[in-house]
């Protein structure tokens, strides 16, 4: 895990979601509140977001982009071709950075040790200091809140994370397939 931020993805019945804080920690200082850490990918097909080093995740996502674009938008065979370049790569295997990955059809997470691991439900995935409290505010809240559009879970859960991991600030922002 990263003492860095907070990112949770939401593969919903109506929507896909991805949701991040804007907090950039160094140590125990806040260097910046206000980071953007997802963006979509792929012509606005795929949402991704990272964890980790601002510069290496920049690094991942141009590198990802040119694999989504080399299969055609297919995520499936991007994060399998991407997860063994990762792995394969002496330069590519220093970077400290974690990747949540999806479209309506897939989630995914991608380590610098080359894992491509899909969520156990195939629905929400976690990254980053606050995953864990976000990740449990979520599975909550789609158990005891029927109905609950798929961007008002993300926002609310990671404003849980927010009120109790001291690396994760309520800047959150959204982004929705």
């Amino acid at each position: 895990m990263f003492d860095a931020t907070t990112i949770l993805a939401y593969k919903g019945k109506n929507k896909a979601v991805i949701g991040g804080d804007g907090q950039v920690t160094f140590g125990d200082s806040v260097l910046k509140g206000n980071a953007t850490k997802i963006r979509t990918l792929y012509k606005g097909k795929i949402l991704a977001g990272f964890a980790g080093s601002t510069a290496d995740a920049f690094n991942l996502f141009e590198m990802f982009e040119e694999f989504l674009e080399d299969k055609k938008g297919d995520l499936l065979k991007s994060v399998i071709e991407f997860s063994k370049a990762w792995r394969k790569d002496k330069v590519l295997r220093r970077l400290e950075a974690m990747m949540i990955v999806l479209d309506n059809d897939h989630i995914f997470i991608l380590t610098g040790n080359g894992d491509v691991v899909e969520p156990e439900d195939g629905e929400i995935a976690s990254i980053g200091s606050g995953g864990n409290f976000a990740i449990s505010a979520a599975r909550a809240l789609r158990k005891h809140v029927h109905e609950m559009d798929e961007e008002i879970l993300v926002k609310e859960s990671l404003s849980i994370a927010a009120d109790l991991c001291i690396y994760t600030n309520h800047n959150i922002k959204t982004l929705t397939l």
